[in-house]
């Protein structure tokens, strides 16, 4: 399967939502901040100095990831990863992930982080293989439904 990634166009909006809502109604619900930000990328996440990416398989997206700055200088918010469900298990969410650390790294940042839970066990796995470690989350989390914090240092 050959997967291309490529970063944001305006055209892809509409699937970094829907891919998005996908997961989120599946697995929990979603939160107001969640239709805020999957409702405008754009404002929320590029103009913010973010980035998102897609993964493309011939010409439909089958899966998105994006890279949000975080008030510590160098450290960006790894969020909104999601595959569809048709392509779930062709590890195009590990492409993703690999994608975002290599991006990291050669763009100098300090480090990654992530919110999760635990009920999403293959994520937590795919975190953790690729080298995150929990901390502490913190009271006021941005995420009602986040109950793990992880982060990979570089």
């Amino acid at each position: 399967m050959a997967i291309s990634i490529i970063p944001f166009e305006k055209q892809y909006s509409k699937d970094f939502y829907d891919l998005n809502i996908e997961w989120l109604q599946t697995y929990f619900y979603v939160e107001p901040f969640d239709e805020e930000v999957l409702s405008k990328p754009e404002h929320y996440i590029i103009d913010k100095g973010g980035h998102i990416f897609f993964a493309k398989l011939d010409n439909d997206v089958v899966g998105t990831v994006a890279l949000m700055p975080t008030k510590t200088e160098g450290v960006f918010e790894l969020t909104k990863m999601a595959v569809s469900p048709n392509h779930r298990g062709y590890k195009i969410g590990q492409q993703l992930m690999q994608h975002c650390i290599d991006f990291a790294k050669h763009n100098h940042l300090k480090g990654l982080m992530l919110y999760s839970n635990t009920l999403l066990e293959n994520a937590i796995y795919i975190y953790r293989k690729y080298g995150f470690i929990e901390i502490p989350v913190e009271t006021n989390s941005p995420y009602k439904r986040s109950n793990i914090k992880m982060e990979l240092m570089f």
